[in-house]
């Protein structure tokens, strides 16, 4: 287990060994929307391609392979199979192994008669020209430009602290209130409050892992990283 974990507090149907919900924080929803910005190759990487389902992992491996000569002169194969991801946030804690490449550290090129024209290899062919595209353009900008107009933040991240948050099996997010609650209840057909079962468990890197997984092969995520580690006992996190 990494040092670097948060605690979240799971409301589990024990009739049917199912997570309801779970009750997390600023940080537990911070590392869920951070999923969305992460590229298929960044996926790939994190999850290693013998756990990756389907066809996707081999095609990954076939580009890996695949010569630099068959590339375009205006693509490179590293920027394919270690993509830079775009979305900038402030004081990024996000328990997965960092694969990023920021887009301060991807260097971009362009020729001299065309400068609105770009490509991340460089002496490639301008598109308008055929000139080497040589010369380096210099990157501007810092963590707090996601939006000119908005105030900064001195909390980092996706979402706004001080607010409990519910989070679903399905992984559903939205702030955490009774009338969200009983509704769950109801669509899960829970009358008996006595097979609710509170456990608080710790998050780490590797259950993120987990749970990235988990997010693209199943409906009930929290369930299937969950459930198995808890009947388990010492294998999987600590219940508190």
């Amino acid at each position: 287990m990494s040092a670097s974990t948060m605690s979240l507090k799971l409301l589990i149907d024990s009739k049917h060994n199912k997570v309801v919900l779970a009750e997390a924080g600023k940080d537990f929803v911070d590392f869920l929307l951070n999923l969305l910005s992460l590229p298929l190759g960044t996926v790939i990487q994190l999850l290693t391609k013998p756990a990756m389902t389907g066809c996707i992992a081999n095609l990954y491996g076939s580009l890996e392979k695949l010569d630099e000569s068959y590339m375009q002169p205006n693509q490179n194969k590293d920027s394919i199979l270690n993509p830079t991801i775009t979305t900038q946030v402030t004081d990024s804690n996000f328990l997965l192994p960092d694969t990023k490449r920021k887009p301060e550290d991807q260097k971009l090129y362009y020729c001299e008669e065309h400068p609105g024209f770009v490509s991340d290899f460089q002496n490639s062919a301008c598109s308008q020209c055929s000139y080497a595209m040589d010369l380096e353009v210099k990157f501007v900008g810092g963590n707090d430009s996601t939006s000119i107009n908005a105030p900064p933040s001195d909390q980092g991240g996706y979402v706004k602290g001080l607010v409990t948050y519910t989070v679903t099996d399905d992984l559903s997010v939205s702030p955490l209130s009774m009338v969200s609650v009983v509704g769950l209840l109801n669509k899960f057909n829970i009358k008996d409050f006595g097979v609710l079962e509170e456990k608080v468990v710790q998050f780490g890197i590797d259950e993120g892992l987990q749970l990235l997984k988990a997010s693209l092969s199943s409906k009930d995520a929290l369930t299937a990283v969950f459930l198995p580690q808890l009947t388990q006992g010492r294998d999987g996190p600590p219940v508190l």
